[in-house]
């Protein structure tokens, strides 16, 4: 009989959360949580994080789902004794941009109320401001505040000038006068090492007294090994993932952590066996999801991440961007501006939202922009970098280049003199405001929030729900059986075996085609995939000369969406291009309206940061050709000025 551990480490499952969002861009639904949930919940785990982050996001953009549900389904299958845990990005919540007192109230009170034990609260910058409104909410409602460290470096270790012990120690200490229950050091690009790992759990439990958590990505392949020196020097509790879901840019698997410490004074108890179902689950309906899960280099650990520092998401986000930009071959040169970027902004750390702050910020300048000055390289700056420069998101670890700040806040509305103090404190009330924009579609406090923080796509998931806007096709779930026919399509197109095309006219790709590209011997063609009726055919295939598409079968074409105006054919100096692919937030000017060259007149998304668009020329807008909401591919023509 094994004798009983003196001090079981404790365990919380990210698999639900974060292990799906670093690996599969968090598109889990939640029918595919739902069927091993009870299964889950016996394993004995501390907490299980199943929300937060990009979920609230992803959910309602992608899957067509209220975010809201899914905590409060799930508690039917788990425990109690296993707490729910959620990630919130401090005064942001769950989106990219800082909101008033009483949207973070009213959040954290239906989180609390939608099942949620623990909040993890961080702060990009690790600005203690930032904390203060939604940990005074999680106390208020009698849960559990959890504070993170965004941990980060200058250097190759800890230290250097910024990034010291002493750095990270009194802002434990500032955390734990707040009113923290734990502490959490959150290593979101797997930077820190494991003597560094000894040192620090060591020297936190000291100066605060708290329980302490540690959250490290295997993205740089240091993790496991930086999880067995925290153990040694006490860590209290470590987030894993199921194997399925472990490994590459997500966290160290459970299973052969259980192993190591079997029989140990930290063994964990938990039973192998309910492991290893669980992780047969997750192996069955992987193929669901295996095509999300980026493959294109052969290690699974990146060390590249050891000297750009740059988290796997936001590597994901830049090569998409570059992809849809055409310019993917580009990436080492965006490599090449991150740590600039970075530095010119005062050395934030890279997490949401700063990660997506700098990364589109290095795209920007690399295709936009040239070497040399600040002038020289932002050529286009991003509606956040100038709230960033403005001090909407807090304060930086280190000064912002004055020239930058100078450029980014020209002409800014809020004002061309940085604030100083708390960032929540210059914004007004927001809840009424959007209460009275959003109108019936808003059914309670819940629906509120979604739109407030969400207002483009929040409004289009409460309108799809009440039965007033067509549901997107890329809502609709992807079937174990569509993917195993997908897959089998694509072997067929590496291997050369889709026959020759008949003269017979292809139908029109419907709107629910998905593109798959295949790489052979160093050149790609693309796959359009769609299931009309059925299984999914092949409709296109862009190809090198010796592979051709299959004929696809003709069905019934599904009704066309409402098209935007066409755009005129010949494009002049006059036309406003879309500079990359995104979707259009708003316009901010209607035909006949006067502008000026420089005026901003069209707000778009892109990497989910807003980008305000400059009018190319003097005179009078002509026409505009899309919606709010619509997506947009780059150089498409936005508005005409005559």
């Amino acid at each position: 009989m094994t004798k009983p551990a003196n001090q079981p480490l404790k365990i919380t499952d990210l698999t639900f959360r974060d292990g799906h969002q670093s690996l599969f861009a968090t598109r889990m639904r939640t029918e595919d949580i739902e069927a091993i949930a009870e299964t889950v919940g016996k394993v004995g785990y501390y907490s299980m994080e199943v929300w937060g982050g990009a979920t609230f996001d992803t959910m309602h953009r992608f899957l067509g789902e209220d975010p809201w549900a899914r905590p409060k389904l799930l508690r039917r299958y788990i425990p109690k004794s296993v707490k729910f845990q959620m990630l919130l990005r401090g005064q942001n919540l769950v989106a990219y941009r800082n909101f008033a007192d009483d949207v973070v109230d009213a959040f954290v009170a239906e989180a609390a109320e939608a099942g949620i034990d623990i909040f993890r609260i961080f702060d990009a910058l690790n600005d203690e401001r930032n904390f203060e409104r939604p940990a005074k909410a999680v106390k208020k409602c009698g849960m559990h505040f959890q504070a993170a460290l965004s941990y980060t470096l200058t250097e190759r270790k800890m230290g250097g000038k910024i990034f010291t012990l002493d750095y990270w120690v009194k802002k434990a200490k500032s955390y734990a006068d707040m009113g923290a229950d734990s502490i959490c050091i959150k290593d979101m690009a797997g930077l820190l090492s494991p003597d560094d790992a000894f040192v620090l759990v060591r020297e936190l439990k000291k100066a605060t007294g708290l329980p302490l958590e540690l959250h490290c990505h295997t993205t740089s392949g240091l993790a496991e090994y930086t999880f067995q020196r925290a153990i040694d020097a006490g860590v209290d509790i470590i987030d894993t993932c199921s194997a399925p879901f472990a490994g590459r840019t997500s966290h160290p698997a459970i299973e052969p952590i259980v192993m190591m410490l079997r029989g140990t004074d930290r063994d964990t108890g938990f039973d192998m066996q309910q492991l290893l179902e669980v992780a047969e689950y997750l192996e069955k309906i992987g193929p669901k999801y295996r095509h999300l899960l980026d493959t294109t280099r052969l290690a699974v650990a990146d060390i590249g991440v050891l000297l750009h520092q740059t988290p796997g998401g936001m590597i994901s986000n830049l090569v998409t961007q570059l992809r849809e930009a055409n310019a993917e071959n580009r990436l080492g040169e965006v490599f090449e501006e991150l740590p600039r970027v970075r530095k010119d902004l005062g050395y934030p750390p890279l997490v949401t939202p700063t990660s997506q702050i700098v990364g589109v910020q290095a795209v920007m300048n690399v295709l936009f922009g040239k070497p040399g000055t600040i002038t020289d390289r932002y050529k286009m700056i991003s509606g956040q970098v100038k709230d960033y420069c403005y001090g909407l998101y807090g304060r930086a670890p280190a000064a912002i280049d004055k020239e930058l700040q100078k450029l980014a806040l020209k002409g800014y509305a809020k004002g061309e003199k940085p604030i100083t103090q708390r960032p929540a404190d210059v914004l007004t009330p927001e809840l009424e405001k959007a209460k009275g924009e959003i109108g019936d579609l808003a059914k309670d406090r819940k629906d509120l929030l979604l739109y407030t923080m969400f207002p483009t796509t929040g409004k289009r998931f409460l309108a799809v729900r009440a039965g007033k806007e067509p549901a997107p096709a890329e809502w609709k779930a992807r079937t174990l059986e569509d993917a195993k026919a997908e897959e089998a399509l694509v072997k067929k197109a590496m291997a050369g075996e889709l026959v020759q095309k008949t003269a017979k006219e292809a139908p029109p790709k419907g709107p629910g085609a998905r593109t798959y590209r295949v790489f052979v011997d160093g050149e790609y063609f693309e796959v359009d995939v769609e299931a009309p009726a059925g299984a999914p055919v092949v409709t296109t295939v862009a190809a090198p000369a010796a592979v051709a598409a299959a004929p696809a079968p003709q069905p019934a074409p599904p009704a066309p969406a409402p098209a935007p105006r066409a755009a005129p054919a010949a494009v002049g100096k006059g036309s406003l291009l879309s500079p990359m692919p995104g979707m259009v937030v708003e316009y901010l000017v209607k035909p006949g309206d006067a502008v000026k060259a420089g005026d901003v007149v069209v707000i778009l998304e892109a990497m989910k940061m807003e980008n305000g668009l400059e009018a190319p020329v003097d005179g009078v807008v002509g026409e505009t050709f899309f919606a709010k909401g619509d997506s947009v591919p780059k150089d498409a023509v936005l508005l005409t000025i005559n």
